[in-house]
């Protein structure tokens, strides 16, 4: 039986509080990226801070990353590594790539800071080798630090905006999220910021409407904190809540890989929303599906169930998979000749192999002639090198001949991974606001509790990039949040 989408939390309004167990100036919900560099912000201001953490340990799902951080505009690894870069052009790409539905202020706020975001990690403890690595949409899997990690490189963004990769990869092995979380981790410890871990918090205590405290299950107990400047919320998103993933975007049930860990539960969403709270975009998801690398493999073409191309392969892979998912059905074919055909990272080979487009349409289910009349289609422009109707890069257009096989990219037989990009409405500055627009006096939010820069579209890299980003603000301006 599906768990119920758990509604949201009600308040304890401070009357009721019985005693407080500890009072300090900020309570930080949840360490993740977000939640570190915001304890580090507020701790760094002045302000009594204290981290609560649900789980064991600190990390969250951002431990679990591949560590790619989304900055540019010029950064000096871009610049060392012989890329040039700018803000204006960084917002372009992001506005479209995010989109629709982006916040353009926080593009444009997160894309001109984005130089002095990458210099704050730096002196925090995030190192960075300035190495590009070629294969896009992935972490690199050694220590370079710097990739394509959203589609700059392939249209339509070609023509929006000039390509430069902007993923930033810690200088680690692979998946660097873990090691990410050790030195963010390690900047809270410097400060004089205090953390308890194994600690669950369960509701906000407001009063007169302004947020001044929490309630925290310790040792299977409630207690009581005062925060006398403000809650920051950055407890991850609801992906583990199956009842709200129902509700708001049940298309994320099918994925075979949900992200997060069970911590994501939307717990902050749920108290922040009994406290007045909006949110945004909470049926929008991220889909990733692991086509590359190597990148060779994009020379195929992909076709859905009436054996038509709809986009072009060398696309980044959260935008195959978000359009494999929510507008083809979840049912794809990935087609080859011997030429263009090797087993990829996640290992894909072929469903199908037959000497006829006609063969595969029967064996497959197509309509008849489908097949053949694409192939034909796009080898008459491949020839040339040419792709007009989708516009994949020349060097991976090639003429496709028998004998074919096929992959099955459908959802029931692929990798998907997935993961909400809705939550709280909030302000640049971190601000939790309310359905009238508002700021909740004491009630800030960052990191994926919140509605950030990926509205309906996505880019490798943005999470950890507006969670770091916007916790840091979040943080700061709890740390100078005037009480009533």
């Amino acid at each position: 039986m599906r768990e119920p989408a758990r509604s949201m939390q009600e308040p304890l309004e401070r009357s009721d509080v019985p005693r407080w167990l500890v009072e300090t100036d900020v309570a930080v919900v949840g360490l993740g990226c977000a939640g570190a560099c915001a304890a580090v912000e507020a701790a760094e201001a002045g302000a009594e801070t204290l981290v609560l953490e649900a789980a064991p340990m600190g990390g969250g799902t951002s431990a679990m990353s591949g560590g790619l951080i989304y900055l540019g505009g010029g950064t000096p690894v871009q610049q060392q590594c012989g890329f040039s870069d700018t803000p204006e052009e960084m917002a372009r790409f992001l506005s479209a790539a995010c989109g629709p539905g982006v916040d353009e202020a926080k593009v444009q706020l997160y894309c001109e800071s984005s130089v002095d975001h990458f210099h704050w990690l730096v002196e925090h403890g995030v190192p960075f080798e300035a190495r590009f690595h070629p294969e896009p949409n992935r972490e690199p899997p050694d220590d370079s630090g710097l990739v394509f990690s959203g589609g700059e490189d392939s249209w339509p963004f070609t023509e929006i905006a000039i390509p430069a990769p902007r993923g930033h990869h810690p200088k680690f092995p692979d998946a660097a999220g873990g090691f990410l979380m050790q030195r963010l981790i390690a900047a809270v410890d410097a400060t004089p910021a205090r953390l308890r871990t194994d600690a669950a918090v369960d509701r906000l205590v407001v009063d007169d409407g302004e947020v001044v405290g929490l309630e925290v299950l310790l040792d299977g107990e409630g207690h009581y904190v005062r925060a006398r400047k403000g809650v920051v919320l950055t407890a991850g998103g609801f992906m583990f809540n199956e009842g709200m993933v129902a509700e708001n975007c049940p298309a994320a049930l099918r994925c075979n890989v949900p992200l997060g860990t069970r911590w994501d539960d939307g717990r902050a969403i749920r108290m922040a929303q009994g406290a007045g709270a909006a949110v945004m975009g909470m049926d929008h998801l991220e889909v990733g599906i692991p086509l590359t690398p190597p990148r060779r493999v994009v020379r195929g073409i992909i076709v859905n169930t009436r054996g038509e191309r709809f986009i072009n392969e060398d696309a980044y892979s959260g935008r195959l998979g978000q359009e494999f998912l929510l507008r083809q059905g979840g049912k794809v074919y990935f087609v080859h000749d011997d030429d263009t055909f090797e087993v990829n990272i996640a290992g894909y080979k072929p469903r199908w192999v037959a000497d006829s487009a006609a063969d595969l349409e029967a064996d497959i289910g197509l309509p008849t002639g489908s097949l053949q009349q694409t192939l034909d289609r796009y080898n008459e422009h491949a020839v040339r090198g040419d792709d007009p109707e989708f516009h994949k890069a020349a060097q991976w257009v090639t003429p496709l001949q028998p004998p074919y096989g096929v992959v099955d990219l459908g959802v029931d037989n692929s990798y998907y991974a997935t993961f909400t990009l809705g939550g709280l409405a909030t302000s640049t500055e971190g601000a939790v606001l309310d359905t009238s627009g508002r700021a909740i006096p004491g009630l800030f939010a960052a990191g994926r509790s919140t509605a950030g820069i990926a509205a309906a579209g996505y880019v490798s890299g943005i999470s950890l990039g507006d969670s770091t980003f916007f916790g840091r603000r979040a943080g700061r301006c709890a740390a100078t949040h005037a009480t009533g």
